[in-house]
């Protein structure tokens, strides 16, 4: 009778069993599982909330902002993405017009990404939600042109947008999909809710020099092309949509034959955020996580072709059994340290105990970690110690570039870290990632917020020619003080000189600080001795012993 009755509450429950069980083992796969480095990261986003980032919208941000004044800890870092995750579900399956709920529960846990990732702290988590709430109202729209419909497509386009840039992808090819949109009045009308929601971090971006989209078009994964970078982007999307299952809901939903216009812009956006990053593979390295609101499509597509095939739901459910093994396996070993592998124990099981260590031993003052905004973004959650990366600039820049850390610490005594050349050091702490040297620094003396705006007279200049360079100098007036009064700044001025494949060499100049400060702008002439081609400059100040920091933006010439 017990079994009876058990089997009669979940056929009654089912959707209340299965969201409730995601939301728990969500939960505390969250609370029991180390910060990812870029988890730490955007946990920083929310100690300076704000518009805009660097690297993405602030969507992220808010959500750790919210749960972490709830919960200060892992589990607050991740309360509001796990919330949204679950949400997707939702929306997803009630997206799905042939209803099969077990069917979409397979689906589901035959996706491990959305179990083993669903509860990270990452912008593919808003995006995800998003453009499955994006989905709903777009079908709500299409039936009913209604005012209030208008006004909630327009809403969930800028919450979308806010997430992550690749929205823009879902929005286009929803258009792309269905061109009576464009002879419709209120599609105007939904853009520009969205514009005008959306314009805050637009003013942002101006205000900081359209840094984002330079940094995503111009600077973020612009490589000489490899093989491998297309190859890697197809395996990785068959593995993404799995890892096993992917080779079943994969054709499925390519294969569905669309029968509203809902359905045809999923498939539009499906098809069109592959092959947009299939094309991007050529440019440079495509990261699986990109293609991630593509999952929305790829579940509601796939559900509706094998709904309609038994044969199709027999695969499906076969291959299941592996892999929720392989995701029990994924959710102990991030939990529990048993794994000798130095990779998983350095991702999920590093930073417990020695941040509290070395917060005794720097007797709490500021960090500054050597180029490496992972590093120095986990220190600060697990430390609670304020610190900064110092930037190297023939890396990429970061947020550390931006934030008001460097010009909080600037002419103070701090502690500088690094994980290289340890024997610089006159003390160390051997951590589970390895050596951690630091040294005790009485006066910092950094200047990544000095902006020298340089112009080429002329872009292209002949093979043993000189470059003649217009220089602007700009900085705040807390660092022209601190120039000012300080005794010796040991600083150069320096030109990195960088081709296609990176960096080549420096050009040491004349210029010094003290020279900023007194003279706004002058004429630069240097001999960059390269070859015929295309190379790029990028001015870098280095101050004592400290990394040569970005000092401009990356400038084009072309030597014939």
């Amino acid at each position: 009778m017990d079994l009876v009755q058990r089997s009669s509450f979940l056929q009654k429950h089912h959707r209340i069993v299965f969201y409730s069980a995601w939301f728990i083992l969500g939960l505390l796969q969250s609370g029991l599982t180390e910060l990812q480095d870029d988890e730490a990261y955007y946990w920083v986003y929310s100690k300076f909330f704000d518009w805009g980032y660097v690297d993405h919208p602030p969507m992220t941000g808010l959500l750790i902002k919210m749960g972490y004044a709830i919960f200060p800890n892992e589990l607050g870092v991740r309360l509001f993405p796990l919330l949204l995750n679950t949400f997707s579900l939702l929306i997803i399956e009630e997206l799905t017009t042939r209803k099969n709920p077990f069917l979409f529960y397979a689906i589901a846990l035959s996706l491990a990404v959305l179990q083993v990732s669903g509860f990270v702290a990452v912008p593919d988590i808003p995006l995800i939600f998003f453009t499955a709430l994006f989905f709903w109202c777009y079908r709500k729209f299409i039936q009913d042109l209604s005012l209030i419909n208008t006004l909630l497509l327009g809403l969930c386009i800028a919450l979308l947008l806010y997430s992550k840039y690749h929205a823009v992808l879902i929005v286009l090819f929803t258009l792309l999909s269905n061109f009576t949109l464009f002879r419709r009045y209120q599609t105007y009308v939904a853009g520009l809710i969205a514009a005008l929601l959306f314009l805050p971090h637009i003013w942002w971006q101006y205000e900081h020099d359209w840094v984002s989209f330079r940094y995503h078009l111009f600077e973020s994964n612009v490589n000489p092309y490899k093989f491998s970078y297309t190859t890697d982007y197809i395996f990785g999307q068959i593995l993404l949509a799995g890892p096993i299952a992917g080779l079943v809901l994969l054709p499925a939903a390519f294969a569905y034959k669309t029968h509203s216009r809902t359905d045809r812009a999923l498939k539009f956006t499906l098809l069109g955020i592959y092959a947009f990053f299939l094309l991007s593979s050529f440019r440079g390295k495509v990261e699986g996580n990109w293609t991630s609101p593509a999952l929305v499509p790829l579940m509601i597509l796939s559900h509706q072709f094998i709904q309609q095939r038994s044969g199709w739901q027999k695969v499906l459910l076969r291959l299941l059994p592996v892999t929720l093994i392989l995701v029990l396996v994924a959710r102990i070993v991030m939990i529990a340290d048993f794994v000798p592998i130095k990779a998983i124990r350095n991702r999920y099981h590093a930073w417990n105990d020695w941040p509290a260590e070395l917060r005794a031993n720097t007797q709490g003052l500021p960090i500054v970690f050597s180029s490496s905004y992972q590093r120095a973004s986990k220190y600060w959650f697990y430390s609670g110690q304020m610190t900064y990366s110092q930037n190297w600039y023939v890396d990429g820049r970061n947020n550390y570039n931006f934030w008001p850390i460097e010009d909080s610490m600037l002419g103070r005594p701090v502690y500088f870290m690094d994980v290289y050349r340890i024997y610089r050091f006159p003390d160390s702490l051997k951590t589970p990632i390895g050596w951690i040297g630091y040294k005790h620094i009485p006066r910092f003396s950094s200047f990544a917020k000095v902006n020298i705006d340089a112009r080429l007279k002329t872009a292209r200049v002949q093979a043993g020619g000189p470059l003649m360079i217009d220089c602007k100098f700009e900085m705040p007036d807390q660092y022209k003080e601190y120039i000012r009064s300080a005794q010796s700044l040991n600083d150069t001025t320096r030109i990195g000189l960088f081709d296609e494949r990176g960096w080549i060499k420096e050009i040491t100049t004349d210029i010094r600080l003290q020279d900023m400060v007194t003279t706004q702008q002058m004429t630069l002439r240097v001999e960059p001795a390269l070859t015929k081609g295309k190379y790029y400059l990028r001015f870098t100040i280095k101050s004592g012993e400290y990394n040569s920091t970005h000092n401009s933006r990356k400038i084009p010439f072309v030597v014939e």
